[in-house]
């Protein structure tokens, strides 16, 4: 897809969410089933079903997926195509590249062997490896932008107001 094909597909969208700003919202939603025997999640992601389970260093099997590197893929996928769309839109030309996140947990918090130890990521760090002849002015205005459009990277980085609840069923 190039930058008339994009801006042409999105335009229409643009204009109806200017018309009627409720038509862009929408709440995704997640589900997951706790039935299982193991200590598990089934996750029902749309499209497959997946297993959740405890990371090898918190005393899982490793066969599950761990949340948190759910977590680390859902910023490299969301990242990705935020960078690609950009770079569509601005007309950067990349001929490949790699999105990588890391992050950086302590387990202690998680099992509660330490009490000052944080629960959940210290740091995530989010990196490009792009190859582009385009020039650094180019690529930084591609980085601000990402960063800017990318909705898991600003949901991490804001940190929305989040609510618990529990209810029996």
């Amino acid at each position: 897809m190039d930058a008339a094909t994009l801006r042409a597909t999105q335009a229409p969208i643009k204009e109806r969410y200017k018309a009627d700003p409720t038509a862009a919202f929408i709440t995704l939603k997640a589900k997951g089933s706790i039935d299982s025997d193991g200590i598990a999640c089934k996750l029902e992601t749309g499209r497959a079903m997946t297993m959740a389970g405890l990371h090898p260093l918190t005393g899982g099997s490793g066969l599950e997926l761990c949340s948190g590197d759910m977590l680390l893929e859902a910023l490299v996928a969301c990242a990705g195509v935020t960078l690609k769309s950009v770079a569509t839109a601005v007309e950067v030309p990349l001929r490949a590249g790699h999105v990588i996140a890391e992050g950086d947990l302590d387990f202690r918090g998680t099992l509660g062997v330490d009490k000052e130890a944080p629960v959940g990521f210290a740091e995530i760090r989010l990196r490009f490896d792009v190859e582009t002849d385009a020039p650094q002015d180019k690529l930084d205005l591609l980085l601000k932008l990402t960063e800017r459009y990318c909705v898991v990277y600003q949901t991490i980085k804001n940190g929305p107001k989040v609510s618990v609840s529990m209810q029996r069923v």
